[in-house]
């Protein structure tokens, strides 16, 4: 049988479109696509192998090698500073510094290692952030000195942070009690404004400078040269082998012309008291003591200052970073009279024999100036105004010489300029004239206002070292050396020099004379057995009128000042002190005379143990000449030193050799 044929189902019907299989323009896509993605991999690879084994080989070494090299800088201790007699001011200790290796720190590390360091978080972070523009080998020091607990915590965390470096490190010790810490000075971190100067443009961020004092003027001689040492670590950071170390270069010691014996006496006369003293050789410059006060702490300056230290200096009202040696400047009260009468004297406006009548005060232009003494002093003349210090007298040698003449005589003895003392930022002072208040007023100079300049008052103002160097060069006739504080500096020092009157001269150093030993206003600068001349001066800073009944009297008292030097003829010493609201000179004379002394007793000390050691070796040489060595001839020993006759301070000595015996130094081999 014969079926009929049967429709086949959709599923089994045949498609007439090509098989996938057939269509090859899908698979030539897809190899076309991993063919150039392949090509362009092995080009990236070639040309990379092409730059590191080809063309820059060394450099892809240095790169690997630095991998595992750490270069770590060994700090270069500072040099010290010693006073006149050697003995050490400024000295250094052993401590240890923490550095971040920042081609290894992440700054989550930041907060936690902030937090176990007892640091601030955004100080670090600001810090680490100010190094950003530097190569990443350079490391940051985050903390100078370490304590205990310091040392502790990286060492227990050296696992977890890795780019905490410890180093050793040479810190500051200044002396305690803030003693000559104005100038000594501190260092510290160099500043961004300070790495755009000139001065320092050879120093990089993180290095440590000198900031103020005798630490900034000689930084470049006191800051060594940092070394390095080269070690592997391994991939934690521990340090497997040493393979190189370039030693540090330390700083070079400096000598100061400070006499730490002078210093300690004059620190202890300032106790309590807020001002400055100043002692010079007049005869080299040499300052053999300064002081000022209030004083600061320099040690905490050693290594960085906190904020809460750093605002309680700067905020406190009394300025203690004032170095007021060299840049109080205020009116210099009587001390200024004999300058007033030396220039009255070169001039001619005056003789020694010029005479006033003082009553307790005169008028001048229209207005009264009193006198210090109410009851007047009577009859003066140049000797006795100087000792008396006679306002009413200086009122008329004042009038009578003029203030162009004054002020030619102040810059003389080198008022109104800087004294050239090797410390930074020194103030120059005031001298008043037509010209300067022409010059800075654009107004003409009026005869009433000279009155109060010549008892130093007015617009004149001075600093401490100003006057000392004023008045040590006028007692030596009028050779001003310039005060330094490095004590080599002398050898090639050039004085200021004016030729002056030697009788003039001599008039206004006997009247100082007098002022200390003929009951003038400094006997309390008196000393026995030694010529010291001086003068007080009490200078005021506002009107007896203004301040009566106002809250700011106590504050706005007058300033106390001494100047002395010794002996009379010959100073070899000039020192000043300036007592703030002392109110009156003679407070401040005791202060001169405790330094005065301590320099003549040192000296007689040293004097006697000379004389001691001579009759030591005197007393060895005739031993010698009693020993009777075989082959030797007997010797003959010097007779005890005398000056030659007729001579006088400084002269040759000579010995006494009776007549007939040879002149023998020594031993003397028989022929």
């Amino acid at each position: 049988m014969i079926l009929p044929p049967v429709e086949p189902s959709p599923e089994l019907r045949v498609s007439e479109s090509p098989r996938l299989r057939d269509d090859t323009r899908f698979a030539a896509a897809k190899i076309a696509i991993f063919q150039y993605v392949a090509v362009a991999i092995f080009l990236f690879l070639i040309s990379g192998f092409w730059k590191l084994e080809v063309k820059n080989p060394q450099f892809y070494d240095e790169r690997a090698q630095q991998n595992s090299i750490k270069s770590v800088p060994i700090l270069a201790p500072r040099g010290r500073i010693l006073d006149r007699d050697g003995r050490v001011i400024v000295d250094n200790h052993s401590s240890f510094s923490l550095m971040l290796a920042r081609e290894s720190v992440k700054e989550e590390h930041l907060k936690p290692i902030a937090q176990g360091l007892d640091l601030d978080y955004n100080d670090l972070l600001a810090r680490v952030r100010r190094f950003k523009s530097q190569p990443k080998y350079v490391p940051i020091v985050i903390k100078e000195e370490l304590t205990p607990a310091d040392l502790a915590f990286v060492d227990s965390h050296r696992d977890f942070f890795p780019e905490l470096v410890l180093i050793p490190a040479q810190r500051r010790l200044y002396p305690q009690n803030g003693m000559l810490a104005h100038v000594i000075g501190y260092t510290g971190e160099i500043s961004e404004e300070e790495l755009d100067s000139p001065e320092f443009a050879r120093y990089n961020p993180g290095d440590v400078i000198g900031k103020f004092g005798i630490e900034r003027q000689y930084n470049a001689t006191l800051m060594g040269v940092d070394g390095q040492r080269q070690q592997v670590v391994d991939n934690r950071g521990n340090v497997r082998q040493v393979i190189g170390i370039k030693p540090a270069i330390a700083g070079k010691d400096i000598q100061l012309s400070i006499d730490l014996d002078l210093q300690a006496v004059a620190e202890l006369a300032m106790d309590g008291r807020n001002g400055a003293v100043v002692a010079l050789d007049p005869r080299t410059g040499d300052v053999l003591a300064m002081v000022s006060r209030p004083t600061f702490d320099a040690n905490k300056f050693a290594v960085r200052i906190n904020a809460q230290d750093w605002k309680e200096i700067t905020d406190n009202p009394e300025h203690p970073l004032l170095n007021r040696a060299i840049q109080a400047q205020q009116a210099p009260g009587s001390t200024f009279k004999p300058i007033v009468a030396l220039a009255g004297l070169e001039t001619g406006s005056i003789d020694d024999q010029f005479t006033i009548r003082c009553g307790g005060g005169a008028s001048f232009y229209g207005r009264y100036f009193r006198c210090w003494e109410k009851r007047g002093h009577g009859s003066i003349k140049l000797h006795s105004g100087i000792v008396h210090s006679c306002d009413v007298y200086f009122y008329n040698v004042g009038n009578r010489t003029g203030i162009d003449n004054l002020a030619f005589y102040a810059n003389v003895v080198g008022f109104g300029r800087a004294t050239g003392i090797d410390l930074p930022h020194e103030a120059e002072g005031v001298v008043p004239s037509t010209k300067w208040k022409l010059r800075n007023f654009r107004q003409k100079w009026y005869a009433g206002e000279t009155i109060s300049v010549s008892i130093g008052q007015g617009a004149l103002t001075v600093t401490p070292v100003q006057l000392a160097r004023a008045m040590g060069g006028l007692a030596l006739g009028g050779v001003w050396h310039h005060p330094h504080l490095l004590k080599a500096l002398d050898q090639a020092e050039t004085p200021d020099q004016w030729k002056l009157n030697p009788g003039n001269v001599k008039g206004v150093v006997d009247g100082m004379y007098g002022v200390v030993n003929e009951g003038g206003t400094g006997v309390r600068a008196r000393l026995p057995n030694v010529e010291v001349a001086g003068k007080t001066g009490t200078a005021q800073l506002a009107s007896n009128d203004y301040l009566k009944g106002t809250s700011a009297g106590r504050k706005l008292k007058d300033n106390a000042w001494f100047v002395g030097f010794a002996p009379r003829h010959a100073p070899e010493i000039v020192v000043v002190a300036l007592f703030e609201h002392g109110e009156h000179g003679q407070l401040a004379a005791p202060i001169v005379r405790d330094v005065m002394k301590a320099y003549f007793d040192k000296k007689a000390r040293l004097s006697a143990a000379a004389e001691e050691e001579q009759a030591k070796s005197l007393a060895r040489l005739t031993s010698v000449r009693n020993l009777n060595i075989p082959g030797l001839a007997p010797v003959a020993v010097p007779a005890p030193l005398k000056p030659t006759p007729g001579a006088g301070e400084g002269a040759t000595l000579q010995a006494e050799v009776p007549e007939g015996r040879p002149r023998a130094s020594g031993l003397v081999s028989r022929e």
